[in-house]
Parts: C-alpha cells; structure tokens; sequence
C-alpha cells in the first residue's frame, strides 16, 4: 500500500514555524514525518519541534533505516508532511523505496565549501549530485520557502 506522502522537504532546521504551521495547513498534513538519524535519538530537540506543530497534527522522529521499514505501513488516513535535513536522507529515503514524487528545499544554511544559490539554499558539490540524482529519478527538485513563494526549479540555480 502506498503512504499518503503529501510533500517532501529538505530543511536543515527541520520543524520550525514555517514547516510546523505555515506548510502543515497549506498542505492540510496531519502528521510530519522527521526522518534523521541525529533527532531520532535526541528528545529533547523532538519536545522542541513539536511545540510548533498546529493542533492536532502529530510528529514521528524516525532513522533514516526505520523511516524505509515502516513508511508503506502508515495508515491512509495519515496525510505525511516528510521532512529530511539534507538531500543525501530524500536520496537514501528514495533508494530504500520511500515513494517520493517531489521534493520542496526549503533551507539548507551556507557554510565553509558551500556555494549560495538562492537566498537560503546553499549547496556542497555532495548536495548537487544527490538533487541530479533525484531529478534522473523523475523527482522534481524545487526551491520554495513558503506555498506563496514560486518554485524554482535546483537544477536551473547550479
């Protein structure tokens, strides 16, 4: 059975206001699947992120691994807001059978040895192959901070 994957987002801040309330109700999810390795194990950080999720949508923090093995068991009444800090996880997601149709890269911060290529998308050499990789895959790739913002198409901003 498919899950009811309504959007796939790679923001390196994970749940924030914008993902937790503006995209939740733009897309009308009702649950926000965080698949991270390093938030799985870390509660503290999850207590944080749920805080600013709307009522009633409900937050999983799963591994990258766990997120593969369970995603095709998830109810069709769980409408799923995925969420991933980098575009390496949607890969891994992607190549263990996580049926994404399209990805929305919302922030991913500058740092040392990364190029900016839009206001708050910079990108590794890592990062544009994993995005050309995905768009092989038939996976659009666009850059959208908030529903209101156009879309803009990664491979045209490399």
């Amino acid at each position: 059975m498919m899950p009811n994957i309504l959007a796939t987002r790679i923001d390196n801040r994970l749940v924030h206001g914008q993902v937790g309330m503006t995209w939740t109700s733009w897309l009308g999810a009702n649950l926000v699947l965080v698949a991270d390795d390093i938030l799985a194990e870390d509660k503290v950080q999850q207590n944080l992120m749920d805080m600013v999720l709307a009522d009633g949508v409900q937050s999983r923090y799963f591994s990258v691994q766990k997120t593969i093995d369970v995603i095709h068991k998830a109810s069709p009444k769980q409408k799923i807001f995925l969420v991933c800090r980098t575009p390496q996880t949607v890969l891994a997601l992607v190549e263990g059978g996580v049926p994404i149709s399209a990805v929305n890269v919302g922030n991913l911060h500058f740092a040392e040895g990364k190029k900016q290529i839009d206001k708050t998308v910079s990108v590794t050499e890592d990062d544009i192959r994993c995005f050309k990789a995905l768009v092989e895959k038939g996976i659009p790739c666009t850059v959208q901070g908030i529903p209101a913002d156009a879309k803009k198409d990664i491979l045209s901003l490399l």
